[in-house]
C-alpha cells in the first residue's frame, strides 16, 4: 500500500512539474516574439491547469497548479517583470479571477473523472452479475452429464464395450467443455481488472486465423470453413494467443448456437486505420431480443433458451469483448439478410487512428 501511495505521489508530482515547465517555456517563447508583451500567459496557464487536473489523481495537484500558475504569471510574465506585485490597478481582480477559474476547472475535471470511474465500476459489477448467471448454467450442464454417465457406468455392470465407450467419450467431451469454460472465466477476470496492460507484437493475421481453425478442428469442429483475405500480408499489433481465443470462441459459438449451420465464412478486411474480422454462418441467426445483450454474459438468460441439454456461449462472447476491448478494438453482431449471423471485431493498426 505504501509503495502504491508513493508511486502515485511521484507520478502526480512529475505531471505537475512537467506541464508547468512546458507552460513556462511556451510563455517565454511567446514573450520574445511579442517584445516581452505576453497576453497569452493567463490562458496558457489555465490550459495547463486543466491538463494537470485531467492526468493527475485527486484535487491537490489541480489546486496547487492553480496557485503556482497565478504566481508564475504575476512574477515572470506581468510588468514589472521578476517582481511579485499585486498593488497595480486591476492586478488583484485579474489574478483573483484567474485563480478562481483555474480552481473551478480543476474541480470540475476531477469530478468528471470520478463520475467516469463510478460508471466503469457499475458496468463492471453488472458484467460480473451476468457472468455469474451464465456460469451457473455452463457448469451445471456438463457436471450433470458427467454425473449421469459415471453413475450409469458404476451401476450397470452389463453394459457392452460400445456403450461404455460412448459414455466415456461423453464424459471426456464434457470435461473438455469445463476446461474451456474455466479458461474463459479466468480471461474475463483478468480483463475486468483495472490497469491491464498487453504486450502487443505485430503478428501475421493469416497465421493467427489458421492457428485458430486448427485448434477448432482438434476440439471436434468439422463444419466447412472458408477464409477470405487480402492478397497482401497483414501485420496487426496483438497478443496472438488471445486473438486466437477470440476466433476460437466465435467458431465454437456457430457450432453450439448456429443450429442448422453448415458453413462458416471468415472475411478479413483491411481498412485505413484498422483490420476487421467477420465470422459469418448460414444458420438460424440470432434472436432480435438477444442482439443488444450478446456480449454482456447473459446470452442464454436473454434468449430464454437455457436448458439442461444446451450450452451457453455467453461467457465466451464476454471473453471476446473483453480481449478485443483490451486491444483497443470493438465488436458487433448482426443477422444476415440471407440467413445466419455475422459476428465481427476489429483491431487498430499500428499508427492508425481508432474510429470513434
Amino acid at each position: 500500500m505504501k509503495s502504491l501511495i508513493r508511486s502515485s505521489v511521484c507520478r502526480n508530482t512529475a505531471i505537475l512539474l512537467s506541464i508547468l515547465s512546458l507552460c513556462i517555456v511556451v510563455c517565454y517563447a511567446l514573450s520574445h516574439l511579442h517584445d516581452d508583451n505576453n497576453p497569452f500567459a493567463v490562458p496558457i496557464f489555465i490550459l495547463g491547469v486543466a491538463a494537470i487536473s485531467r492526468f493527475s489523481d485527486g484535487y491537490v495537484c489541480g489546486i496547487a497548479a492553480s496557485v503556482i500558475g497565478v504566481v508564475c504569471v504575476n512574477y515572470m510574465f506581468t510588468y514589472p517583470f521578476w517582481v511579485f506585485d499585486m498593488t497595480l490597478s486591476g492586478y488583484p481582480l485579474t489574478f483573483t479571477v484567474m485563480l478562481l477559474v483555474s480552481v473551478i476547472i480543476s474541480t470540475l475535471t476531477t469530478q468528471v473523472k470520478h463520475q467516469q470511474r463510478l460508471m466503469y465500476e457499475v458496468k463492471s459489477e453488472s458484467m460480473r452479475a451476468n457472468l455469474l448467471r451464465a456460469v451457473s448454467h455452463d457448469i451445471r450442464t456438463p457436471l450433470s452429464s458427467i454425473l449421469g454417465a459415471t453413475s450409469t457406468l458404476l451401476e450397470s455392470q452389463d453394459l457392452d464395450e460400445t456403450a461404455r465407450r460412448d459414455l466415456l467419450l461423453e464424459v471426456h467431451k464434457d470435461a473438455q467443455w469445463l476446461v474451456r469454460v474455466t479458461e474463459n472465466i479466468l480471461s474475463v477476470t483478468k480483463f475486468s481488472a483495472d490497469g491491464v496492460k498487453l504486450k502487443l507484437t505485430e503478428e501475421v493475421v493469416e497465421e493467427i486465423v489458421g492457428s485458430a481453425i486448427t485448434k477448432f478442428r482438434k476440439t471436434g469442429g468439422s463444419i466447412s470453413i472458408q477464409v477470405h483475405k487480402p492478397q497482401d500480408i497483414l501485420l496487426v499489433p496483438m497478443e496472438a494467443t488471445l486473438i486466437e481465443q477470440v476466433l476460437l470462441n466465435l467458431l465454437e459459438n456457430v457450432v453450439f448456437h448456429g443450429k442448422c449451420a453448415t458453413r462458416i465464412d471468415i472475411d478479413i478486411v483491411e481498412e485505413p486505420s484498422r483490420v476487421c474480422f467477420h465470422v459469418s454462418d448460414n444458420g438460424a441467426g440470432i434472436s432480435e431480443g438477444v442482439l443488444p445483450h450478446l456480449f454482456d454474459g447473459s446470452y442464454a438468460a436473454q434468449d430464454g433458451t437455457a436448458r439442461d441439454d444446451s450450452r451457453n456461449m455467453g461467457i465466451g462472447l464476454s471473453v471476446c469483448q473483453s480481449i478485443v476491448a483490451a486491444h483497443g478494438g470493438g465488436m458487433s453482431a448482426r443477422n444476415n439478410p440471407s440467413g445466419g449471423a455475422t459476428l465481427s471485431f476489429w483491431l487498430p493498426k499500428r499508427g492508425g487512428t481508432e474510429p470513434s
